[in-house]
């Protein structure tokens, strides 16, 4: 068959309970093919290894189960193949569940699962797990099973491995593969594809933003794809929410996995008619000698609190509990290794509420230990409840602070990860290593178009004219920006040098940023090293994962050509 429609479902372990159901009851019989969710995240690795440290039959994304008792009957009758990454750290153990499932409710399911993720265990990990490919998840629905369970694969797999099933591609035709990469690039994240946390949200209809439905990828043997959702749903497929989809969580035209590496640079994008966007020209290369891997531990303890401070003289009020709370912090007999502080001056002049006259100022401590960052902080602050600024309140009492986790990512042979397709009939299929291989080099800067004639220009925000998402990749973040015109994409790969964004977002400065351009897309993308810290579970920022990155940076104000406003 020249076409496979695959389905998402859900884009991070809390996603919306009700899709799975709304994916497999919406559209004519025969929309949907696969069904694919998305349950893994650096942080949600973490999370399941602390649940695994508890009890040894956990591990898994146990919300996917309790879909699976209306699903896997839904599924059942609409001939729907399921794929998920839910099997987290125990994807034998998601798989024995929905085995006793499909039992108790009378159902004729094949469950198989992918495992070898796992890499032996190191001092001080939590968990260590490389990504795997597509192969395995294609060798088990080629093995006729119904639903695939994985551990720790790429995103993207989820895509790969029915696609290579479906159409049985060769593990080196590059192109077909690559595309299909992008096609599961945009999936992945389930309703950002459809106009969720979109920057031009206010261009469509309110009512369809509210709730938008989940995407479609409609893939073809060559390895172009259609981007679109289920008919009635809400949301909107349009260029923008895909392009802004194709910049998430990226850096360079080089888009690396275990199956392939996808040149982004490449991606051509083609409105196809309404909620649906058309993917073709996405060339591939061999993918690199090594998987990445995840590694999560346990980092130290961490608390905060978060004082209050109201109407007039905040600077003074802010320089006084501070200087209070270090004083007390010298004199305590355990002081946190780690101490940072941050003024938010969320108040307004002669306001109204008094929540709008206030500000916020937040002190957060780390260290080792849980007893600095528990009753040396509370002693610190509490104490001063009756003896600091006038109005002193907290948002609330700091309590016995908790752990705070670390991501780090590493790099290991691929011929090292025993990549491993457990069939339904229980049997063990060992997947190849890849028999070519490439190692990954930059991409020179593409020539740029001539830049905008001078003329007459207005101070404004950078977003009145390009749109943004970012996102996380362990301590690093991305930021990518595009635009919607040729005048504007002439203007902005000009203007927004990895200098002037440095400039517009002042705590970049100290920091590695590099800018890639993709053309195809109107798009820059810069990648800032460093500035999330050890991973979104260490909390370095009050944004650990820099989702609203992009945001703050289409509010900064630069001088933008008037023809463009």
């Amino acid at each position: 068959m020249d076409l496979l429609r695959i389905g998402n479902a859900s884009g991070f372990y809390g996603d919306r309970f009700d899709a799975v159901r709304e994916m497999l009851t919406g559209g004519e019989p025969g929309s949907l093919d696969v069904l694919t969710g998305d349950y893994l995240a650096e942080l949600t690795m973490l999370i399941l290894g602390r649940d695994l440290l508890k009890d040894p039959d956990a591990g898994y994304a146990r919300t996917f189960l309790r879909q699976m008792e209306e699903g896997l009957g839904l599924a059942h009758e609409r001939g729907v193949r399921i794929v998920t990454n839910a099997g987290g750290l125990n994807p034998a153990g998601l798989a024995e569940a929905l085995d006793g499932l499909a039992t108790r409710l009378g159902l004729p399911t094949r469950v198989a699962y992918v495992e070898g993720d796992r890499l032996p265990p190191r001092d001080g990990v939590l968990t260590a797990n490389a990504y795997l490919g597509g192969a395995g998840i294609a060798a088990c629905l080629a093995a006729g099973a119904d639903v695939v369970v994985t551990g720790r694969v790429t995103d993207a797999a989820l895509v790969t491995g029915p696609a290579q099933w479906r159409f049985g591609w060769d593990a080196q035709e590059y192109d077909k593969l690559a595309g299909a990469v992008v096609a599961g690039h945009v999936l992945e994240c389930g309703t950002q594809a459809t106009g969720g946390n979109y920057a031009f949200f206010t261009d469509h209809d309110r009512h369809a933003m509210r709730r938008p439905g989940f995407p479609i990828a409609e893939l073809h043997a060559d390895g172009s794809a259609v981007i679109t959702k289920h008919p009635g749903t809400g949301g909107v497929v349009d260029l923008g929410t895909v392009t802004a989809q194709l910049l998430y969580e990226t850096s360079g035209a080089r888009y690396a996995g275990p199956d392939v590496t996808a040149r982004l640079d490449t991606v051509r994008l083609t409105q196809d008619g309404p909620d649906r966007v058309r993917i073709d020209g996405v060339r591939g290369e061999a993918p690199p000698p090594t998987l990445k891997a995840g590694l999560t531990r346990i980092g130290g303890h961490r608390n905060e609190v978060v004082f209050v401070l109201t109407g007039l003289d905040v600077d003074a009020k802010a320089r006084l509990v501070r200087e209070q709370v270090e004083d007390a912090f010298r004199h305590s007999k355990s002081r946190p290794a780690d101490v940072r502080w941050e003024l938010a001056r969320t108040d307004r002049a002669d306001a109204d509420t008094e929540e709008t006259a206030s500000a916020l100022l937040r002190l957060v401590v780390r260290d080792p230990a849980p007893e600095p960052v528990g009753r040396a902080l509370s002693g610190a602050a509490i104490e001063l409840a009756l003896a600091s600024y006038p109005g002193f309140h907290v948002t609330a009492p700091p309590g016995k602070g908790a752990p705070y986790g670390v991501f780090e990512a590493a790099y290991v042979p691929a011929a090292d990860v025993p990549h491993t397709a457990v069939l339904p009939d229980g049997s063990r299929f060992h997947l190849p290593v890849p028999a070519r291989t490439r190692e990954l080099e930059p991409v020179d800067e593409p020539p740029l178009p001539e830049p905008p004639a001078r003329g007459p220009t207005r101070r404004a925000p950078l977003g009145r004219v390009a749109g943004a998402r970012s996102g996380d990749k362990g301590g690093d973040a991305n930021i990518g920006v595009w635009v919607r015109t040729d005048a504007a994409w002439s203007w902005l790969v000009h203007t927004l040098t990895a200098e002037r964004l440095r400039h517009l977002l002042p705590e970049t400065a100290g920091l590695d940023v590099v800018r890639h351009v993709l053309p195809n897309l109107r798009a820059v993308n810069f990648v800032v090293t460093g500035i999330l810290g050890e991973g979104v579970a260490s909390q370095a920022r009050f944004d650990p994962q820099a989702k609203a990155l992009g945001e703050w940076l289409r509010a900064r104000e630069l001088d933008v050509p008037e023809e463009l406003l």
